[in-house]
């Protein structure tokens, strides 16, 4: 009975136990919905704050965001709007480049063999003229009259064409025509490559496109096609360079004052440096080109008195022929064998391409020249072209490295100062 009673007792007390551990967890799991019932409100207002007040702020900013964007996208509109007006400007001048270019290379060719077959063909001529002057001269004792009258006129009418062909060979001079021709279709590439280089690199302007014009038709004029009315004078007075560049390209500078120090690639040094190079030009290059140019003037020159003099002579003594003088008969012969060897002297060693290529070289330096006294000339080192860039391009296209350039300077500015002249050209190339 007592041991019922005791299993009673711990039975119950495990029951409350285990009781009162269920409620506790019972408690426990209540608990935790309150707990998260009181914190999620907070939470969900805190949100809406931020929310109402981000809408309240993009309603206010809206209008003045879309302002500025439709200025914005108005502005890009008419950048590219002007953009592409000037790309296409830029191709059309490529286009009439690119035509020049053809032109200027058929036309050359053209001229090329003009001065082979005229070369040929007077020649030719002479030479049979002379040919039968001296068959008449040995025959003349012995042929009958009309023989020798039929010898005499066919070698005066020879000489006589070979005389006119002569005048207006040397009056076109074709060899020069054709130096003119490779110069201009080699400048005209030049601009070609400008131009596309202008439009690779983006943002051209209208300032492009003038220029680019200007250059076009500045070659136009300092090589043009047409030989009637306005061809290139093949005998002027003194030598001159060419000129094929606009007149606009090197205009007055700014001569506001210069900036202290290492600006845009520029220095003092730099400038000293160019100064010096220009002087070196102008006293060897430059002047030895005006004394070669000066001294194929005057042979060319010569050689297109001396061929049709000749050929007009032995046109002339070839009717005297059969006259019973020894000296009639020489006459005719000496002066068509010397204007067969003067006619290919000077077209033959094409004297007058000669004459062009230093007219050409001239102004190859004049252009260098011009090109850095403009600008040294411009005193704001922002407006000029970079100065490292400058010098690297001077010193190819005098055909020497940078250093190379810097040493000519030097040698250049320690020879003057010494009084003695240099002895080196400035240029490597020509």
């Amino acid at each position: 009975m007592a041991s019922i009673l005791q299993s009673s007792v711990i039975l119950s007390c495990s029951l409350s136990s285990s009781a009162s551990s269920s409620k506790r967890v019972i408690n426990a799991a209540i608990h935790l919905p309150k707990l998260s019932n009181i914190s999620l409100p907070k939470i969900q207002t805190r949100k809406q704050h931020v929310d109402q007040e981000l809408k309240i702020l993009k309603e206010y900013n809206t209008p003045l965001l879309e302002n500025n964007n439709s200025q914005i996208l108005h502005h890009q509109e008419q950048q590219h709007s002007t953009n592409s007006k000037t790309i296409v400007q830029l191709y059309a001048i490529l286009e009439a480049v690119s035509d020049r270019i053809e032109m200027h290379q058929n036309i050359g060719e053209q001229r090329n063999n003009w001065n082979t077959l005229l070369l040929n063909s007077i020649n030719m001529i002479t030479l049979t003229a002379t040919t039968m002057s001296g068959v008449a001269a040995t025959t003349a004792a012995t042929c009958s009259d009309s023989s020798l009258l039929a010898l005499k006129l066919s070698s005066a009418l020879l000489f006589s064409a070979a005389t006119g062909l002569l005048l207006i060979m040397n009056k076109i001079q074709p060899s020069q025509l054709t130096e003119e021709q490779r110069n201009a279709t080699r400048l005209f590439k030049h601009i070609q490559k400008q131009i596309e280089t202008v439009i690779a690199i983006g943002n051209p302007s209208e300032e492009d496109v003038k220029s680019s014009m200007e250059k076009v038709l500045a070659l136009d004029k300092a090589y043009p096609l047409p030989l009637l009315g306005v061809m290139l004078e093949k005998f002027p007075a003194k030598f001159e360079p060419a000129n094929w560049w606009p007149s606009t390209m090197f205009q007055k500078k700014n001569k506001s004052s210069t900036k202290m120090g290492k600006v845009n690639g520029w220095s003092k040094e730099l400038e000293m440096e160019m100064r010096e190079v220009v002087e070196v030009m102008k006293r060897k290059d430059s002047e030895d080109y005006e004394r070669l140019g000066n001294i194929a003037l005057k042979v060319n020159k010569s050689l297109a008195i001396a061929g049709p003099l000749l050929t007009g002579i032995a046109a002339v003594g070839s009717t005297f022929i059969g006259n019973g003088s020894s000296l009639a008969s020489f006459v005719p012969l000496l002066a068509g064998s010397m204007a067969a060897a003067v006619n290919t002297f000077e077209h033959g060693g094409q004297v007058g391409m000669v004459f062009e290529m230093y007219r050409t070289s001239g102004g190859f330096f004049k252009l260098l020249e011009s090109s850095i006294e403009s600008s040294l000339e411009e005193k704001d080192l922002e407006r000029r072209e970079n100065g490292e860039l400058f010098e690297m391009k001077l010193a190819l296209s005098l055909g020497r490295s940078v250093s190379e350039l810097r040493e000519l300077a030097s040698k250049s500015g320690s020879y003057r100062m010494e009084g003695v002249e240099i002895d080196e050209f400035a240029s490597k190339i020509f």
